[in-house]
């Protein structure tokens, strides 16, 4: 039976208890915020669960002001819980979706159905890592997980993760290392905790793991990866799930993939959005999310309403002038009942010096550029830092790369689905990478991106294998671009685009590589869908209330800045400072400053660098902490190399020092 610990308030007709201890068979207790329905006490209610290590008294609790007071007024238990080693729960945390994270969530979803509150049925919600973790959970089908709603999230760790795509490296492999490496220094809360909480703090500290040295040490889709990617085994999945993404966010694949591969009741929504909730997202249209997850839950956890609508709806964006910043898209809803889809048709374009045609062409085509080439590109996962992360304007891009057009089209197309690429082609390296960028050539001479692919070469054969290159000997390979809905008007033509470097999203292969297209085997294959006559979907007001109040005691604020130094190096500069805020609930104030630079020399692959800085303050009145968090990347034809830094202070005093170097051997990459 739930007690009352804690903080415990009244909010019209919900209560929000805050902690609530969850035990583990291990003796760790796990930390939670529950709101829940007054009526709860009388009339069982379902659990919804979010399960993040993001901090629950801060991190989140914006959004979880806004979505879990919702579900509470709305006839649900919403139950934030903090994993094991974050926030105030007990414990240490060594990898993202680690066998122990897990089977703690197996656990809570026991505990929650166990509750005298709770009806018995459990459900989940998330994005990002609660989206992964949500559908993962569902993978181990505890009986009382009837349902999850997974947001901005994949189903494959190595193929479309933050880590690797395509078989290439991702700079955000890193990025993402150095991001856990400042979220999971910060310390417990006192008023929760007690007096216990710098021993505690410095425990985790002592503990911390630098996530990029195993991270790095698997370059191919090995068991590490395979272990708690759903695609493995979708048939194990037994709970209803609603798969949600967003067109500019990292992980629009995993929609329409999920929803083709499983076997339980599925539905799927693509947005036009970027790594945010669709009720509060951008770019907007938002829609009333909260009222999809509502119809999922009361049928599939109340047993109550009509079966919700089980069709995969997507947005089809229009094509608009390019922009760093696009708070808002301008398109429309279409639906499909089912995906693949048999109304998707496919177009055939061949590569060839006279553009995008209907037939091959005789000449051969070259792809060699510079190393800078990809400064225009959209961040791998905009809206993680920063409102200013779409691609802008390609045509900087587009002049140091294979660019290929279409004749202006004298009908529109609406791409709906994975463009496919084969080439053929002649190497001068060993290894290397192909990018392929699919962007919308406009009457006024803008280039808009639309979506792209890559391809590790040496992958040729599968992720789980390396295969060098021959040079000089012809291989020929064939990969999917990334999953979009796009119309693209008459007028426009349809551009590709080809390099063999996309800095700052990919980190360089090993030398320079130049490659010869024979265009009798290169084919771009398009997924067309024609103009249907339907009715389109509809969607209520985006929910957007919070039960909460923030007081900003620093602005945000973000700089863009690129220079070319002295030697020819390029660097890029981004700074985001995330500002300072004090969380009125629970009095907690939070700030950060996150600094990146990329460098790179537009001729020497070998000079790339990436460093990450990031600078956290967590405090209340006269308590108050700082971490400050130190990576840098650098390679060497045959290694990567890792230098980092955690310093953890208490007001003035510097507690805690902690230094690593190392190095990790490439492996094809």
């Amino acid at each position: 039976m739930l007690q009352d610990q804690g903080t415990l308030t009244e909010q019209g007709a919900i209560r929000v208890l805050d902690p609530v201890w969850i035990p583990m068979r291990d003796g760790t207790r796990l930390a939670a915020r529950v709101w829940m329905p007054v009526s709860a006490r009388q009339t069982a209610a379902p659990a919804v669960l979010e399960y993040l290590p993001y901090r629950r008294r801060d991190g989140t609790l914006p959004r979880d002001e806004l979505t879990h007071a919702w579900l509470a007024r709305n006839g649900y238990v919403g139950v934030r819980v903090d994993i094991r080693g974050n926030g105030d729960s007990d414990g240490i945390m060594t990898d993202e979706y680690s066998e122990a994270e897990l089977d703690d969530g197996v656990q809570v979803i026991e505990w929650l159905a166990a509750q005298d509150w709770c009806n018995g049925a459990v459900g989940m919600i998330g994005i990002s890592w609660g989206g992964f973790n949500g559908l993962q959970l569902a993978q181990l089908a505890p009986p009382a997980l009837k349902a999850a709603v997974t947001i901005c999230f994949t189903d494959d760790r190595y193929a479309d993760d933050i880590h690797y795509m395509g078989g290439c490296l991702l700079t955000e492999n890193k990025g993402w290392s150095s991001q856990m490496f400042a979220y999971s220094s910060r310390p417990p809360d006192p008023e929760i905790v007690g007096e216990a909480w710098r021993d505690i703090w410095l425990n985790r500290l002592k503990h911390q793991p630098l996530h990029i040295e195993t991270w790095l040490a698997h370059q191919r889709r090995d068991a590490y990866w395979k272990r708690a990617s759903v695609c493995e085994d979708y048939g194990a999945v037994k709970a209803a799930i609603l798969a949600v993404g967003g067109w500019a966010d990292a992980y629009s694949n995993a929609v329409p993939r999920t929803i083709a591969g499983l076997s339980s009741p599925v539905a799927g929504i693509n947005g036009p959005w970027a790594h945010k909730y669709p009720n509060v997202a951008w770019p907007e249209p938002a829609i009333g999310f909260l009222a999809e997850v509502k119809a999922w839950f009361d049928h599939w956890l109340k047993g109550e309403g009509d079966t919700p609508d089980l069709s995969y709806r997507m947005f089809v964006i229009d094509s608009e002038p390019p922009a760093r910043r696009m708070l808002a898209r301008k398109g429309r809803w279409i639906s499909e009942p089912g995906w693949p889809s048999p109304q998707i048709g496919r177009e055939a374009l061949f590569l060839s010096d006279y553009g995008l045609v209907a037939q091959a062409g005789q000449t051969p085509l070259v792809v060699s550029n510079p190393q800078t080439v990809g400064l225009a590109g959209q961040r791998f996962c905009p809206g993680m830092r920063s409102l200013d992360e779409l691609a802008d304007d390609q045509r900087a891009d587009d002049a140091l790369c294979l660019t290929l057009d279409t004749a202006p089209l004298s009908v529109p197309k609406d791409i709906v689905g994975a463009a496919r690429l084969r080439l053929r082609m002649t190497p001068d390296q060993a290894s290397g990478f192909v990018v392929a960028r699919l962007c919308d050539l406009r009457p006024d001479g803008s280039v808009a991106f639309i979506t792209m692919g890559v391809m590790n070469l040496t992958h040729r054969n599968g992720h789980d294998t390396v295969t060098p290159m021959l040079p000089g000997t012809p291989v020929s390979v064939e990969f999917a671009l990334n999953d979009i809905a796009y119309h693209l008007p008459a007028g426009h033509c349809l551009r590709l685009s080809l390099s063999t470097a996309y800095w700052p999203m990919l980190w360089p292969s090993a030398a320079p590589l130049s490659l010869q297209l024979d265009p009798s085997g290169c084919v771009l294959d398009l997924p067309i869908r024609p103009v249907i006559a339907q009715e389109a979907p509809q969607f209520a007001p985006p929910e957007q209330t919070r039960d909460g109040s923030s007081t900003a005691l620093r602005p945000e604020g973000f700089t863009r800045q690129e220079d070319r130094l002295a030697d020819g190096t390029q660097r890029l500069t981004l700074i985001t400072d995330g500002g300072l805020t004090r969380l009125d609930s629970t009095g907690m104030e939070t700030g950060k400053v996150i600094t990146e630079i990329w460098e790179i020399h537009e001729d020497d692959p070998l000079s790339a660098r990436h460093e990450t800085h990031w600078s956290y303050t967590i405090g209340r009145g006269a308590w108050q902490t700082r971490t400050e968090t130190r990576t840098v990347m650098t390679c060497d034809a045959t290694q990567f190399h890792i230098v980092a830094r955690l310093e953890a202070y208490e007001g003035a005093d510097c507690l805690v020092e902690r230094d690593w170097a190392f190095s990790v051997p490439r492996d094809g990459v």
